[in-house]
């Protein structure tokens, strides 16, 4: 709907040019006119303002004037109703499209904030939408917004300001991505998000090294260096590109062509707490093979042994064929 009157809006302002342009055209081949008297003489003619003539007329020259005028005015009517009717769509659309989306955030809970929709929060955006995990992108640039398809929530302002980050729903958020471009911004957004939310988990993009540790001191918990992650796999493509190749067909988008899947202890039945993980025989039950394995300290177990116990607050990684991850997930999910 609002294309089409932003379509309406474009098609008024060419009128409006096309009217300035034969005007001219028609004053300086019929009355000769230089170039600037005959945009002169357009202009204060169709504009009706009655100033002065630049040189008295003859004939053709009141007879195109008069055309000049009829065809005006009916011309300029047109857009200034549709130019009008552009405006105030625009804004009732953008009014009524902000409300539905207040609504809708103010239903979230445990969702991710995502701040700013530049590269990396776009690429942050599609990898939440493929796990179907709610989430809030707060961007100030209208014109990104506005390119944007609906199924993505918005929040329009500086996420560096703390009522933007409650109209997100930070007091409710789970995780808030900053992804800003500027690491002086993200460094000031993890410290407003985490004095508004002590317990949410907080991932920052950084540009320099030097930044990482203000980073970690202003509140978040991870950080991420694009630039050092796209260097290292480059070079590692020429060490051993075999297995990057490898690692690359491993996929974790989407529900039909996942490869990994990390699995929480505590989202499965009591009956598996405390048991190993030989007693869950994933490998029998789905063909799935428990690669890593996360302690409740966080400490991480790279290829765990079978008699390793399943203890609270802890998280299992496995890997399969995509086939295999569903049947798993069945499998573990379905008395949990």
């Amino acid at each position: 709907m609002f294309q089409f009157f932003r379509s309406k809006f474009y098609t008024a302002l060419s009128f409006l040019l096309l009217v300035l342009v034969s005007g001219t055209l028609g004053y300086r081949l019929i009355s000769g006119y230089e170039w600037i008297d005959a945009l002169y003489m357009t202009v204060i003619t169709v504009t009706t303002v009655g100033f002065q003539e630049v040189h008295p007329s003859d004939p053709p020259t009141k007879l195109f004037t008069i055309a000049l005028i009829i065809l005006s005015v009916f011309i300029f009517a047109y857009a200034i109703s549709v130019i009008t009717e552009y405006i105030l769509s625009k804004s009732n659309f953008q009014n009524i499209k902000y409300r539905k989306m207040k609504k809708q955030i103010e239903h979230l809970n445990n969702h991710v904030i995502i701040c700013g929709y530049g590269r990396n929060g776009r690429q942050a955006a599609a990898k939440l939408k493929a796990y179907r995990r709610p989430f809030v992108v707060i961007e100030r640039d209208e014109e990104i917004i506005d390119r944007c398809t609906d199924d993505v929530l918005f929040v329009p302002g500086d996420a560096n300001e703390d009522e933007v980050l409650e109209a997100a729903g930070i007091n409710r958020a789970k995780c808030l991505i900053a992804s800003l471009p500027n690491d002086a911004d993200n460094l000031f957004v993890v410290l407003s998000s985490r004095q508004l939310n002590k317990d949410m988990i907080i991932i920052s993009r950084a540009s320099s090294e030097s930044t990482v540790k203000k980073l970690h001191l202003a509140g978040a918990n991870k950080t991420i260096m694009p630039d050092k992650i796209g260097g290292d796999h480059m070079a590692s493509l020429v060490v051993m590109p075999d297995l990057i190749e490898f690692l690359d067909q491993l996929s974790i988008d989407g529900d039909n062509s996942i490869n990994l899947e990390e699995i929480a202890i505590d989202d499965l039945s009591e009956d598996f707490s405390y048991r190993s993980i030989r007693d869950l025989d994933i490998r029998k039950h789905s063909g799935c093979t428990v690669i890593g394995y996360k302690e409740p300290s966080g400490s991480y177990i790279i290829n765990p042994e079978a008699d390793t116990k399943l203890l609270p607050h802890s998280k299992l990684v496995v890997l399969g064929r995509p086939e295999q991850i569903i049947k798993l997930n069945s499998i573990l999910f379905k008395n949990a």
